[in-house]
């Protein structure tokens, strides 16, 4: 498995709940705060579901 740089981008607040969740979920609470992860296809899954609040590098 591959690991993957996640970095909240935007703002949770008035989000769907689910996607707040989700981003709680990567351990991401903070604009601008970066999380390293093993790719699985749950973290793929929880990726895609906010790829509009996060950038992602992959490497």
């Amino acid at each position: 498995m591959s690991s993957v740089k996640i970095t909240l981008k935007k703002s949770c607040a008035g989000r769907l709940i689910k996607h707040r969740q989700t981003a709680e979920a990567l351990g991401l609470r903070k604009i601008r705060q970066s999380v390293t992860l093993t790719e699985t296809p749950q973290i793929a899954g929880m990726i895609k579901k906010i790829s509009y609040l996060v950038d992602v590098e992959r490497g």
